[in-house]
């Protein structure tokens, strides 16, 4: 009987002690570099702008032309 539980006993603690396994993660250094960005948005303003006051450029040159024309003549 003690026979049967001395081996039980090898037994089960060679099955727990293959059972502890280690593990290593090593995680290398990541480099950030900042990211630099341009956004143009000078084109969008002046198409909005143009739609928006177009109507008065338009007098604007009209007028202009009307001045040139009287100080011609």
């Amino acid at each position: 009987m003690w026979k049967k539980w001395g081996l039980l006993t090898v037994v089960l603690l060679a099955g727990t002690s293959a059972a502890c396994t280690q593990h290593r993660v090593e995680v290398a250094p990541v480099e950030v570099k900042p990211i630099h960005i341009t956004i143009d948005v000078n084109v969008k303003i002046d198409r909005e702008i143009d739609n928006y006051f177009g109507d008065l450029f338009e007098q604007e040159e009209a007028l202009r032309e009307k001045q040139e024309d009287a100080t011609q003549d």
